[in-house]
């Protein structure tokens, strides 16, 4: 167990005897810990394999390559439709924690050969990404815009498409493109936003 992840099992914490029962199992699988994001993540020979993250309704473990693990129990889930790789097994109480527990080991020792393997994952393209129709005609409408997106890197693009394509309403898509397109212009990523 790692000190700096402690605070995260604090008992005053939501879900808290299911995040420690969580944190034993993981670690009973050989997996290092370390705090990355602010939450729990676990290791195998450096690489991560699993991460523990809370919500309002449900804790999770996430498996960072869960797409590429089978599913013979049926837990695994996609958390949205834009999330591409990893996939999260959630827990609502102690006791489906605890009734899970072998199905979940089995998940986390594929994850381990799975990353030991190699395997990767095949991205969606920027280009095959669902685009927010008021950034598709600001880039219509701006050809320095249009340049300055196209020379992100598909990573930054993706991330861009995503926080433009999430809200509901069309102010609030505006809004956002509004407030990114300096970064854009400047070559910068989501993040740079701080």
């Amino acid at each position: 167990m790692n000190p700096k992840v402690d605070f995260y099992f604090a008992p005053n914490k939501p879900w808290h005897d299911e995040l420690v029962y969580l944190r034993r199992l993981v670690l009973s699988c050989g997996l290092q810990e370390e705090l990355k994001w602010g939450v729990p993540c676990y290791l195998a020979d450096g690489t991560n394999i699993v991460l523990l993250h809370v919500f309002k309704d449900y804790c999770a473990i996430l498996f960072f390559k869960g797409v590429l693990l089978k599913d013979p129990y049926g837990m695994l889930i996609q958390q949205t439709e834009n999330v591409q790789v990893a996939r999260q097994v959630r827990f609502t109480s102690l006791a489906e924690a605890v009734e899970r527990s072998e199905g979940v080991k089995a998940y986390i020792f594929e994850a381990i050969e799975v990353e030991k393997s190699g395997a990767t994952v095949k991205l969606k393209t920027p280009a095959e990404m669902k685009m927010a129709e008021e950034f598709q005609e600001r880039l219509e409408m701006d050809a320095e815009l249009k340049a300055a997106f196209a020379a992100l890197t598909p990573g930054r693009q993706r991330a861009y498409l995503l926080h433009f394509s999430q809200p509901k309403q069309a102010k609030t898509r505006e809004a956002r493109i509004d407030k990114c397109v300096p970064f854009i212009m400047n070559g910068k990523g989501l993040d740079a936003m701080g």
